[in-house]
C-alpha cells in the first residue's frame, strides 16, 4: 500500500487512497510536471508476483490506452517502478452510477435515455477498437456533475483480436449484470456487453436489478432460465418502444439481441418519438423459455404396403378365417397369464400389508446430528443429512429435520437430518486510531457494509494529513461485551471532518484575508488583477478552487483580484480650464 506523499516515478505525488478492486488499489495523486489531479491504479502487491494478473494488469492499460472518446475515462500514462505496476488515468470529480440509483432509486425517463446514450456511444467507440468491456455495471460508471457520463475501469477487458488470454472463459463480471452465455461458462463477444447495458437499463427504469437471489449460483440461473420481468407492468407510463429496448438488449438468446451498440444508440435516440409501438417479440427461440411443443407421433409405415387387390386375385375366405384363429391363440394366452399376474401381485400386496407400520419422526432438533441418527434409526427409519448455515443453531446440532418431527411415516422411510454448520461471523474490534480503507477492506471482505461519515472535532488542526483516521464508530467497542459481525450487517466510520475551501466570493474576502489563509494552509497565491468600477478595491473576485474542496498543503490557489481603473492622463494638446 502506498502512502501520502510517496512519488512514483518522482512525478506523481500519492494524496491518499479513493478505492480498491479485486486487483488494483486506486489512489489520488498530484501530477507535478502538469500541476493537476490524477487517479493511479497499481496492482496489489501480493499480485505482483502472479504473472497472470500482471499480463492482465497491462492488458488492460494497453486497450485503453488507445481509446480516445469523451464518455471514458482517459488513460494518461502506464509504467512499472520497484515491482509496482501502475496506470495513471483521469481523475473524475463525480459519483457512481451506483451511489446515484442508491440516493435516488428510479430515475427519471428523460435521464435514463441521456445516460444510456452516452454509454452506448462510449462503448460503440470501444467495440469499434475491438475491446470488450465485461464488467458493466453502475459502480464502474461515474457522473460528473454536468452530468457526462463516463465509463471507466476496462480492467478486465478483452481485444476481440487478441489470441492471447481469451482461452480462459472465467466468468468475471458482476452476477447481477451477467449474460446467459457467460454463466454458461461460454466466451464474452460484443452482445455481452449489450446485455449488460440492457439489465442497466432496466435497473435506471425500476431502481432495482431484475434478478435477485441469495447466492451467486442463483441470480445466475435466473439469468439463464427466468423470463425478463416486463418494466411497464412497475410503470405502465413507460412507452413500449423504450421497453423494448429493454427486452432486445437483455435477449437469452443473443441472436435475438441488437448486433452493436450503435443500433442499441440509434433506438435510444429516436424511442421517445415512436406512439403505438407493439411489444417485441423475438425471431429466434429464446434457449429453455420457449414453451415445448408437443408433436403430433407419425403413423408408423406398415411393413407391408396394402393395396386393392382385384376380386380375382383375392385370397381363399376359408384360408383366411384359419390364419386369423392362429392369430387369435397366442393373444388369448397373453391375457390369461397378465390375469394371473395380476392376481399374485395382489394377494402379496394384501399380506405385505399387513406388516407395515406407521410410526412418528422423532424430534431431534438440538441435538448432535450422530445422537439424532440413533434416535432416528431406532424408530425404524432411514436417514440422509444436508448442512446449512444458521446464526442461531451452534455448529454439529440438528436445525430441524424433513418431515418435520411429529409427522407419521412408514418404517424404512428416509428422513433427513439438517445440520447447522453455524455461520462465519467477525468480532467487533476497536477501530479508532486505524487507517479508513484498511478497516473498510478487511470488513467487506467477510460481507460486512461499511459505511463512511464523518464528524466534526474541536481540534481540527491536529488531523491535518491524517483524513483517512478512524475516529469513531457504530456500533460502538466494549470491552465488556462481545459483539459478532455477520455477513450483511453493517457498521458506520467514521473519519475527522478536513478542512475545506471557503466561498471566499460570497464572503467578500479581501486580498489580505487571502494571503493570511494562504500562509495557514502553505498554499501559493497566482493573484491576476481586474479592473472593476463598482466593485471596492481588493476584493476576490474568484477562486481556482470550488468551495468545499479539501485544502492540501503546498497546492496552489488561483485568485482574481479587484482594482481601480487607471485615470486617463490629461491630454496636453486639449485646453485647460486657465486658458
Amino acid at each position: 500500500m502506498l502512502s501520502k506523499g510517496q512519488k512514483i516515478n518522482d512525478r506523481y505525488e500519492i494524496i491518499k487512497m479513493i478505492g480498491e478492486g479485486g486487483m488494483a488499489n486506486v489512489y489520488l495523486a498530484n501530477d507535478n510536471i502538469l500541476e493537476r489531479k490524477v487517479a493511479i491504479k497499481v496492482l496489489r502487491g501480493d499480485l505482483s508476483n502472479d504473472e497472470k494478473f500482471i499480463r492482465r494488469f497491462k492488458r488492460e492499460a494497453l486497450s485503453v490506452s488507445n481509446l480516445s472518446h469523451p464518455n471514458i475515462v482517459e488513460v494518461y500514462d502506464v509504467g512499472e517502478e520497484d515491482g509496482n505496476y501502475y496506470i495513471v488515468m483521469e481523475y473524475i470529480e463525480g459519483k457512481t452510477l451506483k451511489q446515484l440509483l442508491q440516493k435516488r432509486g428510479a430515475l427519471t425517463l428523460p435521464e435514463v435515455i441521456d445516460i444510456m446514450s452516452q454509454l452506448t456511444d462510449g462503448l460503440s467507440h470501444a467495440h469499434e477498437a475491438y475491446i470488450i468491456h465485461r464488467d458493466i455495471k453502475p459502480q464502474n460508471i461515474m457522473i460528473e456533475d454536468n452530468g457526462l457520463v463516463k465509463i471507466t475501469d476496462f480492467g478486465i477487458a478483452m481485444a476481440l483480436n487478441s489470441t492471447q488470454l481469451t482461452q480462459t472463459n472465467s466468468v468475471m463480471g458482476s452476477v447481477h449484470y451477467l449474460p446467459p452465455e457467460q454463466a454458461n461458462g461460454k466466451g464474452s463477444t460484443i452482445k455481452s456487453d449489450i446485455y449488460s447495458l440492457g439489465i442497466l437499463m432496466y435497473e435506471l427504469l425500476a431502481g432495482s436489478v431484475p434478478f435477485k437471489g441469495d447466492t451467486a449460483v442463483e441470480i445466475a440461473l435466473k439469468h439463464m432460465k427466468e423470463k425478463m420481468p416486463s418494466i411497464r407492468k412497475q410503470n405502465p407510463t413507460i412507452p413500449q418502444s423504450v421497453e423494448n429496448i429493454v427486452l432486445k438488449a437483455t435477449a437469452k438468446n443473443p441472436k435475438n439481441r441488437y448486433d452493436s451498440v450503435r443500433e442499441m444508440y440509434n433506438d435510444l435516440q429516436t424511442a421517445m418519438e415512436k406512439d403505438n409501438e407493439k411489444r417485441l417479440v423475438y425471431e429466434y427461440p429464446e434457449n429453455d423459455l420457449e414453451e415445448t411443443k408437443v408433436i403430433a407421433p407419425i403413423a408408423k409405415e406398415s411393413k407391408k404396403t396394402i393395396v386393392d387387390k382385384p376380386l380375382d386375385q383375392e385370397e381363399d375366405s376359408t384360408t383366411s378365417n384359419e390364419k386369423n384363429e392362429k392369430n387369435k391363440l397366442p393373444i388369448i394366452l397373453a391375457i390369461i397369464l397378465l390375469v394371473i399376474l395380476i392376481v399374485l401381485a395382489f394377494v402379496y400386496l394384501l399380506i405385505s400389508s399387513n406388516d407395515v407400520k406407521e410410526v412418528k419422526v422423532p424430534d431431534v432438533v438440538g441435538l448432535e446430528t450422530e445422537e439424532a441418527i440413533k434416535t432416528i434409526k431406532e424408530k425404524g427409519l432411514e436417514y440422509t443429512t444436508k448442512s446449512e448455515e444458521s446464526d442461531t443453531v451452534e455448529k454439529g446440532l440438528v436445525i430441524r429435520t424433513e418431515p418435520k418431527a411429529g409427522s407419521t411415516k412408514t418404517k424404512g422411510s428416509t428422513i433427513t437430518i439438517v445440520e447447522s454448520t453455524g455461520k462465519e461471523f467477525l468480532l467487533l474490534e476497536d477501530y479508532a486510531g486505524k487507517n479508513y480503507y484498511e478497516i473498510k477492506a478487511k470488513l467487506e471482505l467477510s460481507g460486512i457494509k461499511v459505511e463512511m461519515k464523518t464528524k466534526s472535532v474541536e481540534n481540527a488542526s491536529e488531523y491535518k494529513d491524517k483524513e483517512d483516521l478512524i475516529i469513531d464508530q457504530e456500533p460502538k467497542f466494549n470491552k465488556e461485551e462481545e459483539i459478532k459481525l455477520y455477513e450483511n450487517d453493517s457498521v458506520i466510520l467514521y473519519i475527522p471532518e478536513v478542512d475545506v475551501y471557503p466561498d471566499m466570493v460570497k464572503e467578500k474576502w479581501t486580498l489580505s484575508q487571502a494571503q493570511d489563509f494562504a500562509k495557514e494552509y502553505k498554499l501559493t497565491l497566482d493573484i491576476t488583477y481586474e479592473e472593476t468600477k463598482d466593485t471596492e478595491e481588493n476584493l476576490i473576485l474568484s477562486q481556482g478552487r470550488e468551495p468545499g474542496d479539501p485544502i492540501y498543503e503546498g497546492y496552489t490557489l488561483k485568485i482574481t483580484v479587484s482594482k481601480k481603473p487607471e485615470e486617463n492622463p490629461t491630454d496636453p494638446l486639449m485646453p485647460t480650464d486657465d486658458e
